[in-house]
């Protein structure tokens, strides 16, 4: 038997900013545990980070993130990759599985305001800054009297623009997971109630994504993605994507999705769909009993994938098409 110093590392094929690096690098050491290997970060340039400017709904949105990273893992210059769920587009990619679904961290979004602020203490007439469509259509449903700012950057970047010394704006609100990865809750000010901004499909979640040839001749890495898998997280996920894809709306549309198990024992997902001006939404609720056993948890036959679609169904008959449709356009 061959000394475990020579085992091979994990290769992890990651964007370079400090989320994507810190997010993977802890996935990554989960995955590894008591395995002798190392985890060695392969960094991948992509479109979205090249492109610094242009708002990521103009950048197509959906997987603006993902594709480079997918094909370095597709080319073998990988062995598995790690994003934000939320940015994963919600078709399957051939011949990449998702690999793992790690606990969720906290799925809120935070507001992070000069001097402490919460969003009701915010002054008549202030700016706020974001780059979701849908964080900002629910701003402006909240508090119409801000000026929504559009955004782009790292976390670093973004926190400056409300934090730092040269700082431009009251306000920014960012996803509250990612600041928790990186070390900065003390910027957060407020953690906002999803009755106030229902957090984005996905958000606060993990994806590993692997080869699956790589499930197939790797058995323990196949046996690392069931220890690092979280049933709970997986089933909220999948039925809040699915939602999402039956609305056909991507990661940047307006439409907010949560999906979490009740202390009654039951998996219920709210969601909504809002016009950017937050001047109108549709939104709704549905359940089912949460038994982790009863079947698979994933997958378009799956109970939390058809809870998705219903309550998609539900929203659409309601109004949410035309929403969106006013968002396309």
């Amino acid at each position: 038997m061959s000394d475990t110093t020579e085992l091979a590392p994990l290769r992890i094929g990651t964007r370079a900013s400090e989320l994507a690096l810190t997010q993977s690098r802890q996935v990554g050491e989960q995955l590894v545990a008591g395995s002798g290997r190392a985890v060695e970060l392969v960094h991948v340039s992509t479109h979205g980070d090249r492109d610094r400017t242009t708002p990521l709904a103009q950048l197509g949105g959906t997987g603006v993130f993902v594709t480079a990273v997918r094909q370095a893992l597709l080319g073998g210059e990988v062995d598995a990759i790690v994003h934000s769920l939320k940015d994963l587009p919600t078709a399957a990619a051939d011949g990449i599985v998702l690999g793992c679904v790690p606990p969720r961290e906290d799925p809120r979004d935070a507001l992070c305001a000069r001097e402490g602020l919460a969003l009701a203490e915010l002054p008549h007439g202030a700016r706020v800054g974001t780059g979701s469509p849908r964080r900002a259509a629910q701003l402006r449903r909240t508090r119409p009297d801000l000026d929504v700012v559009g955004i782009r950057g790292n976390v670093g970047t973004r926190l400056a623009r409300a934090l730092g010394p040269e700082a431009d704006l009251d306000a920014v609100v960012l996803a509250a997971s990612g600041l928790m990865r990186v070390g900065r809750t003390e910027a957060i000010s407020e953690l906002l109630d999803p009755a106030v901004m229902l957090p984005a499909p996905a958000q606060g979640a993990l994806a590993v994504e692997v080869t699956a040839q790589a499930v197939q001749e790797s058995p323990w890495l196949a046996e690392r993605l069931q220890v690092v898998e979280d049933p709970q997280t997986r089933a909220a996920v999948t039925a809040e994507r699915a939602l999402l894809r039956a609305l056909e709306a991507g990661c940047s549309a307006p439409v907010a999705a949560l999906a979490e198990v009740t202390a009654g024992g039951a998996l219920r997902l709210r969601a909504l769909a809002i016009r950017p001006d937050g001047s109108h939404a549709v939104n709704g609720s549905a359940e089912i009993p949460w038994d982790p056993a009863a079947g698979p948890l994933s997958g378009p036959s799956s109970a939390p994938a058809r809870l998705g679609e219903q309550l998609a169904a539900e929203l659409l008959e309601r109004g949410a098409g035309e929403i969106l449709e006013q968002a396309r356009t």
